[in-house]
Formats: C-alpha cells, sequence, structure tokens
C-alpha cells in the first residue's frame, strides 16, 4: 500500500496545475454610448425569460466595439430574441429584426459587418454565437479605430446558443435582457482559500506530533498491522528528494503540460479525475487511520485474513470502504454546485499526507526544486505566448478543449459575492512546493531544538501567507489575468529563510544539513 501510494502521490504532484485561476477580463465600469474600437472587454450577463417567466442567465464577452452596456438591470428592457437570415448574419435579413436581440452564427465574415447589417435591420442589439465552447474577444478588423455601431455587441459559448436554440425551436417566445454587472475587487472566496492553502501546509507540519503516541516516540513502538496487511513501520518509510529529482520534475512537468494543452479531451481529463480519485481515497485512508489510532492505540488491532490481500486491520478496510464510496459520489456529482466541499477534502487530504512521505533534506536541495518551479510556473504562464501564442498555463487550467470537464488538481470555493458566479482556485502545486520547505522548517526547529522566535517555522508560515496576498494583489491588479503564485511565493519562503541564515550565521549547517545523521548524534548524547 505504502509503495503504491507513494507513486500516485508523485504523479498527482507532476499533475498539479500551479497557477492561481481567475475568469475575470476586465473591471472597467461601462458609461454610455461608444463609437471607439477601443471599448474594454467586459463580462455580460445574458438574462433569459421564456414565454414571460424569468429563466436561467448564461455569460456572454462584449465586443471592443458597440454601445457599452449597464451595470444594473434598472430601467434596462427585455427584448425579443429574433435569428438574423442568413444565421451567418452577413447580409440583410429577411427576418423583421426592429426592436429585437438579432441572433447571428460566426464564420462567412467579419463581426463589424453583422453588427452593422443587424444595426441597419433595426435591432437593439447582436448576440454573436461562437463555434467552440469559449468566449470570443471581438475587435475591430484591420486594426481599426472608429466604428459606427451604436448597438450592443455580444459574443457567447456554443454551449449558450444552443440553450437559446433549444427553446426557439420548440416555438417558445424568449427573451433577452443585457448587461454587465461591475465584480467585487476582492471576494470572500479569496480568504476561505488562503485559509486553506495556508492551514494545509500547518497541518502538514504537525501531523507527526497530532497523530503520534505520548507514550512512545514512533521509532521503539513495535510496528503494527495495517491495510492490506502492510506494517505500520513501512508506512513512516520517506521519500527524500534529490537534486536529480528537482531537476526531472521540471523536464516531466513540462512535457505533461504540453500533452494537455495539445491532447485536452475529456477522455484525458477523465484520466486525471481517476488518478485524483485514487489519490485522494488513499490520503484520505491515511490521515483518518493515523488520528484514530493515536487515539485509540487498540483500535487497529483486531484484523481478517481475506482472499489475496491476506492479513487486514478491520479498522483500515472499513475506513477504505468509507472513503472509497465517498470519492465515488465527489465524481459521480462533480458537477453539482457543492462538490466543490468534496473535491477540497479528498485534495487537503491528499496533500497533507504527500507532505509526510516526500521530505526535503537540506536548503541545497530545497533551492534547486523550487527555482526549478519557480521558472516552470513563469515560463509556461508569462512566456510561453511568445512561442504557443497562448499561455499553456492558464489554457490548461481553463480546460480547454474538455468537454466541459475540469481539471481536479486543485482546491476551489465558489465566488460568493461574485454575479457572474465561478470559482476562486489553487493549485496542489503552490501548496505542496512551499508546503516542503515549510515542513522541512519544522523539522530542523525541533532536531536543533530551536523556539518559536529563533527558528524558522514561524517566519515560513508567515512568509508562505505573505506570498500568497501578494499573488491575490497581483492577480486584481493585472486585471484577473492567471498569476503564476509561486512567482510570489518562493522569494517569501525561500528567500526569507535564506536570509534569515545569512543573518543567524546558520546557512551553511542549513545547506548541508542531514536529518539522519542528527537522529544518530541525538541518540547517542541521550544514550550517554
Amino acid at each position: 500500500m505504502a509503495f503504491s501510494w507513494r507513486l500516485i502521490g508523485l504523479c498527482i504532484l507532476l499533475l498539479s496545475s500551479i497557477v492561481i485561476a481567475d475568469d475575470d477580463i476586465s473591471r472597467a465600469a461601462p458609461a454610455n454610448a461608444s463609437t471607439s474600437c477601443n471599448n474594454p472587454y467586459r463580462l455580460v450577463l445574458v438574462k433569459l425569460w421564456i414565454d414571460g417567466a424569468e429563466h436561467e442567465q448564461i455569460g456572454g464577452l462584449s465586443a471592443a466595439f458597440g454601445s457599452l452596456l449597464p451595470t444594473n438591470t434598472k430601467n434596462t428592457p427585455r427584448l425579443p430574441a429574433t435569428y438574423a437570415k442568413p444565421l451567418n448574419g452577413c447580409s440583410s435579413s429577411s427576418s423583421k429584426l426592429s426592436g429585437s436581440i438579432a441572433l447571428a452564427l460566426r464564420g462567412q465574415c467579419d463581426f463589424l459587418t453583422k453588427a452593422t447589417v443587424a444595426q441597419a435591420g433595426g435591432a437593439a442589439g447582436i448576440l454573436m454565437i461562437n463555434d467552440q465552447e469559449d468566449l470570443l474577444e471581438i475587435t475591430c478588423p484591420d486594426n481599426s479605430t472608429v466604428s459606427n455601431i451604436t448597438i450592443p455587441v455580444v459574443t457567447i459559448s456554443k454551449a449558450g446558443g444552443d440553450v437559446i436554440e433549444k427553446y426557439i425551436s420548440a416555438g417558445k417566445k424568449v427573451e433577452i435582457l443585457l448587461y454587465s454587472p461591475d465584480r467585487p475587487i476582492v471576494d470572500y472566496s479569496a480568504m476561505f482559500i488562503w485559509l486553506m492553502a495556508v492551514g494545509t501546509i500547518f497541518c502538514a507540519s504537525f501531523w507527526s506530533e497530532l497523530t503520534t503516541s505520548k507514550e512512545s516516540n514512533g521509532y521503539e513502538q513495535a510496528p503494527e498491522v495495517n491495510a492490506g496487511g502492510a506494517r505500520e513501520e513501512d508506512d513512516k518509510e520517506i521519500l527524500n528528494i534529490t537534486t536529480k529529482s528537482a531537476l526531472i520534475f521540471v523536464i516531466s512537468a513540462s512535457t505533461f503540460l504540453l500533452l494537455l494543452y495539445f491532447f485536452m479531451s475529456a477522455w484525458f481529463v477523465w484520466l486525471l479525475i481517476i488518478l485524483f480519485s485514487i489519490g485522494g481515497v488513499e490520503g484520505m485512508h491515511s490521515c483518518i487511520i493515523s488520528l484514530v489510532s493515536s487515539k485509540c492505540k487498540g483500535c487497529g488491532r483486531k484484523t481478517l485474513n481475506l482472499p489475496l490481500l491476506g492479513e487486514v486491520s478491520v479498522l483500515s478496510l472499513v475506513v477504505l470502504i468509507v472513503c472509497v464510496a465517498f470519492a465515488i459520489f465527489w465524481a459521480a456529482t462533480r458537477k453539482a454546485s457543492y462538490s466543490w466541499i468534496g473535491q477540497d477534502i479528498l485534495g487537503i487530504c491528499l496533500m497533507i499526507t504527500v507532505l509526510q512521505l516526500a521530505q526535503l533534506p537540506n536548503i541545497k536541495v530545497a533551492t534547486v526544486l523550487l527555482c526549478c518551479a519557480f521558472l516552470y510556473d513563469i515560463f509556461w504562464v508569462f512566456l510561453s505566448p511568445a512561442i504557443f501564442h497562448d499561455s499553456v498555463m492558464i489554457a490548461v487550467a481553463r480546460g480547454d478543449n474538455a468537454g466541459g470537464e475540469s481539471i481536479p488538481m486543485l482546491l476551489r470555493v465558489p465566488r460568493v459575492s461574485d454575479p457572474y458566479g465561478g470559482y476562486d482556485m489553487i493549485g496542489f502545486g503552490d501548496i505542496l512546493f512551499p508546503g516542503l520547505l515549510v515542513c522541512f522548517a519544522f523539522r530542523f526547529d525541533k532536531a536543533r531544538r530551536k523556539g518559536i522566535l529563533n527558528g524558522y517555522y514561524l517566519w515560513m508560515i508567515v512568509g508562505y501567507g505573505i506570498g500568497l496576498l501578494f499573488t491575490y494583489l497581483g492577480l486584481y491588479l493585472m486585471n484577473g489575468h492567471g498569476q503564476p503564485a509561486l512567482l510570489y511565493l518562493v522569494p517569501c519562503t525561500l528567500g526569507t529563510y535564506v536570509v534569515l541564515g545569512l543573518m543567524r550565521g546558520e546557512l551553511k549547517d542549513l545547506w548541508n544539513y542531514d536529518s539522519e545523521s542528527t537522529k544518530v548524534a541525538d541518540s547517542l548524547l541521550e544514550d550517554a
């Protein structure tokens, strides 16, 4: 069980999307009509009424030309939706568009021509329906700076167009109201993401303390039978990260990221969902068993002999069944509004367990690993558009071409005060990589018997929390463009550690630290 879990944990570590994703496009407030071709792109809500009854809302995006939409529904009329004929809207429509919202499909001519035809036909606005599952940024052709369009121009996704088509083809009257409400500068969900990220690292640091019996230091205790017949001592085997494995990570992660970018599909994401579910079950099982066993020493002693599995702890088997059922329920309801809760629970348990199994031996390895991850994050978010004409990391985080599925290797919380909904997210890598360093600081302080203020752990936790705040600050200052969180987290954690080590004259000790040698020396002192 331990061996398989380490492989799964490392796979999940490589698959993690290390980017905070936010769907903001613009926060500038609209004012009134404009003939400019430089209007800010703004998210739009397309509110539907079906046969007079208020119905669902569809997300859209305003064009770089046309009138600017109001920020609320007050005194904003709802108008009938009418398909242009021909459907591409490239020539005068045979259907009456006067006083309606014209619907036109993408293709055959430029968007400015479609808007001009709709306006000439008396339409009060036009919805451009994309042929893909994303919101298209509509600009003026040939780098024009002025247009004669005075009606609102909005693009919606293919899925949004399918919703409207479903009702119109059924003979129902569809009415539309277009508005573009302002988004809050800060959503409460950002605070919960911050608390979950910091809390996960804090719990992982103290986990061995929480789950170790007061009567035993964990090394002299006789091993007990665990799940699948494995011994407790096997489950405590540590995977020490080396400089070689740190370099291999960057190559492996980059290769996998490119595979996701070029071959992203629903089945590929399903593979990640299965891997995440298996890892989440292992992590949740490990966390529950270690907690229960630390509080009830005799709970895991009763065993059963099962075919293929051999001797299995009854407690471990029961917990495993519960964890599997939990993961299956999450996977089956992963698109429900509450599914983020199950995803976060599985993810946090997974990361706590990974941080127990994978450890940094010293600051030398930490520097190589975090600097590689730092460069990896920056390149695939900011520099990759120069080669691929798109930010590879953000495209993968958005789930482009994923058939409506989303990558599960992240913590997410719904935006409670955002009229457009959506989620604030943080990738596992943004917790695991700094978390490895913070956990090392905790072990180093404990081995060197350092206090809270003269140690490193407290300052690592503070540095990580401040780094996350800087990440969100950068997110909002850059109008919601996805941020490589490690750009801020690495200097605030590793940078702080190195500076403190230099100031205290302990950097050489930190650089060449060997935990095994320290344990041997401590045991010799105790024997003496």
